[in-house]
């Protein structure tokens, strides 16, 4: 950390920072609140599923949706900082409403997990964006890297707080109830997720951009088209998107799925708590490793490197029987999960004119968000026709081998002008 500059330190803090929501909301805690504020309201528990889903769904597709022209008014000279204060205060508020709410109160609870979906989502669009601004191209790699490696770490904080209480709650240590612990996770969450951010918001700011112009709105809509039209200029970038598309598929599909999975092989819900807690930690020294590797090899050949683990690590679950088979294959995980996501960021961001480059990782969100549909289905298709989970996550090497060819045609972008890159 004492290498980097102000603004790169405050850049990363946003990934500590944000990274307890990922855990504790949308993973760990909040859907088991949830679903138990449901089943007390009289919901059935397939129902209650079924309104996660769909709330889940809509507030992906709002952002996804909303990314590219959110993105494009974003270029514009003072509005990309407007647009993320935006969003976080979104997401902020709103979690901490989820720890007021009255647990009885389900549908309250999905509306204010949805804003909170939403602010999270935008946020990070405009985030990502960030780092053409606070770093250099030659130090986007371990930048971006080190910011996964800070959010690993600091999701680990709240996420032992949280979870203590919890238990300590259960066991009658403490006197508090089981729904009033997790309202202090949510609060928790909410006032992690704000305080570290405080840094990001005084010291980050918008280095690239575009002149203002009198209706930035109108002017965001046409830059929006413009770009589709001239989209064989960005060939190199469109083609990565789609490489990104098929492996980063394959990656949040073996996260999200992950749980599940254990279960499956009967694992119990303390040992999975174990080792998602040990998989969080492991990754973050691997993530930077990656980042320090990709200067000396070139980022695409790390890429290519984390694409292959994943195929070692789809193969050996087609083989997975015991506990212990299930701890190898989460620290396989662990050990290019945070590289893979980092690098493809940082290759990205050298890939976008920087001037644009909101309206880019707009596109960006868009194809990863979307990328958590094949996956899920490829794996729940091919268990069902197999009777057999092993098969369904052995499926997905089929995304990150397509993911590796089509990266194989990206041209590296390392010590290659971007009005080159652009052009090929």
């Amino acid at each position: 950390m004492s290498r980097m500059s102000k603004q790169e330190k405050s850049w990363v803090f946003y990934d500590w920072a944000n990274s307890a929501y990922s855990i504790l909301i949308t993973t760990a805690i909040f859907p088991l609140y949830f679903k138990a504020a449901a089943k007390t309201a009289g919901l059935a528990a397939s129902t209650s599923t079924a309104y996660w889903g769909y709330a889940n769904s809509f507030a992906t597709l709002l952002i996804s949706i909303c990314a590219p022209i959110l993105g494009s008014i974003a270029d514009f000279k003072g509005f990309k900082k407007r647009f993320f204060a935006f969003f976080l205060a979104l997401g902020i508020v709103f979690t901490l409403l989820l720890a007021v709410v009255p647990s009885n109160q389900w549908l309250i609870l999905l509306i204010c997990y949805m804003l909170t979906v939403i602010g999270f989502g935008g946020t990070n669009i405009f985030y990502d964006a960030f780092l053409v601004d606070v770093t250099t191209e030659e130090r986007m790699n371990q930048i971006s890297s080190k910011g996964f490696a800070m959010g690993y770490i600091g999701s680990t904080i709240p996420f032992i707080i949280s979870i203590a209480l919890i238990i300590l709650s259960q066991k009658n240590i403490i006197p508090l109830s089981v729904p009033v612990a997790s309202q202090a996770a949510f609060a928790i969450t909410a006032l992690w997720w704000g305080l570290f951010t405080i840094p990001m918001l005084k010291n980050v700011q918008q280095v690239y951009y575009k002149e203002r112009v009198p209706n930035p709105i109108a002017n965001g809509f046409k830059q929006l088209f413009e770009t589709f039209k001239k989209i064989k200029l960005y060939r190199p970038l469109f083609l990565f998107l789609l490489a990104y598309f098929f492996y980063i598929d394959g990656v949040n599909t073996i996260i999200t799925m992950s749980t599940a999975y254990g279960s499956d092989l009967g694992i119990t819900s303390t040992n999975l708590l174990i080792i998602l807690f040990a998989t969080q930690v492991v990754a973050a020294p691997f993530a930077i490793l990656y980042g320090r590797l990709a200067d000396k090899f070139k980022g695409k050949t790390m890429l290519l490197v984390g694409i292959f683990i994943y195929i070692v690590i789809c193969t050996y679950a087609y083989f997975l029987k015991t506990t212990l088979d299930f701890w190898i294959l989460a620290m396989l995980v662990a050990s290019s999960q945070g590289g893979i996501q980092a690098l493809s960021r940082s290759y990205f961001a050298k890939l976008v004119p920087k001037e644009s480059a909101n309206e880019f990782f707009g596109f960006y969100s868009i194809f990863y968000k979307f990328a958590a549909i094949l996956g899920p289905f490829l794996v729940g298709l091919t268990a069902q026709l197999t009777g057999n989970t092993n098969s369904g996550v052995f499926s997905l090497i089929v995304l990150f081998i397509i993911g590796g060819l089509i990266l194989l045609r990206v041209p590296e972008v390392n010590n290659i002008s971007k009005s080159n890159t652009l052009s090929q």
